[in-house]
């Protein structure tokens, strides 16, 4: 019975941990990042008709830069 409950441990233990390495290889794949970058800067693209052209043009540079940070590229 002894026996029984180790090899029982042994399972749960790896199994936890091959799903653990299997969500974050998968998480941090560079499609799913750049979802993310997208998704959470999607909104500093939206065109308001009430900007000026240079305005909107700051806008879309702050974005820009805010994209590439979270995508990990360094700037220049």
């Amino acid at each position: 019975m002894n026996n029984f409950r180790i090899a029982k441990t042994i399972i749960v233990f790896s199994s936890l941990s091959y799903l653990s390495v299997s969500f974050l290889r998968n998480y941090n794949s560079p499609e799913n990042i750049e979802k993310r970058c997208i998704l959470k800067f999607e909104k500093d693209f939206k065109n308001n008709l009430e900007k000026s052209h240079e305005e909107w043009n700051k806008i879309l540079d702050l974005a820009d830069k805010n994209y590439l940070k979270c995508m990990g590229i360094s700037q220049y």
